[in-house]
């Protein structure tokens, strides 16, 4: 049996703590201040219940460093639609809303990430332009290039998606996909092994504070990343 939301939100404030991440202090997020214990929660509900481990309760680099990035300027996002892919806590979300966007989806495939993306918009004043969406939207990993609904949001961000190489493939594709539809597709990496190498134009880096019970370092050097449309074939001389 799975967790209702009125559970889902209990579970979230019972073992997380209101707090601003280091890099984004003008925000205030549910995030896990002791680790193990919320871990050791959440792998006794997944037993139970099928609940997914908690990465939605911590403010990852990638995400942070988006954040910032849309709160320092913000006319990459005012008045637009956005998507933030993956939202996890929803920091680059609800930063983009704090920032002046239209309207903010949060898709994320787990509930509980979901739950915790409607109470950290509540926190934060913006509620009313953020929804939170529990979908996949990533093509299938067999699946030809694109992704869904090309064109439906004016800005993606995405941060720390490339943790995985299976994950990282999918989501290059989606958001190739989404450029080249029109939309400005930001990606934040903090030094994964698996992010494209190619299609990406540096924006910005930033060094984002973290721990060793989440990281191999104190600081991740965090870049944002626009991610191009992919190129044209070249079609070659017709004769």
């Amino acid at each position: 049996m799975t967790l209702d939301a009125a559970a889902r939100r209990r579970f979230i404030r019972t073992w997380t703590t209101v707090a601003a991440p280091p890099h984004v202090p003008d925000l205030r997020l549910h995030l896990a201040t002791e680790i193990t214990p919320l871990w050791q929660a959440s792998e006794a509900l997944l037993r139970e219940r099928g609940v997914a481990p908690p990465f939605w309760a911590f403010a990852w680099p990638g995400g942070q460093a988006l954040a910032r990035h849309v709160l320092d300027d913000p006319e990459l996002v005012r008045g637009r639609s956005v998507l933030d892919l993956a939202s996890g806590c929803g920091i680059a979300g609800i930063a983009a809303a704090r920032a002046g966007a239209d309207a903010v989806t949060g898709a994320d495939t787990d509930p509980m990430a979901a739950e915790a993306l409607t109470l950290n918009a509540t926190l934060n004043g913006v509620a009313d332009r953020v929804v939170a969406s529990v979908v996949d939207l990533l093509p299938a990993a067999d699946a030809p290039a694109g992704g869904a609904a090309p064109g439906r949001w004016a800005v993606i961000l995405a941060g720390d998606v490339c943790y995985e190489q299976p994950m990282a493939d999918r989501a290059a594709r989606f958001l190739r996909a989404q450029a080249a539809a029109g939309a400005v597709v930001l990606l934040a990496d903090p030094g994964r092994a698996h992010v494209p190498r190619d299609g990406l134009e540096l924006l910005a880096r930033y060094a984002v504070a973290t721990t060793l019970e989440l990281e191999d370092r104190l600081v991740r050097e965090t870049a944002v990343y626009r991610v191009r449309p992919p190129s044209p074939p070249n079609q070659g001389d017709a004769r």
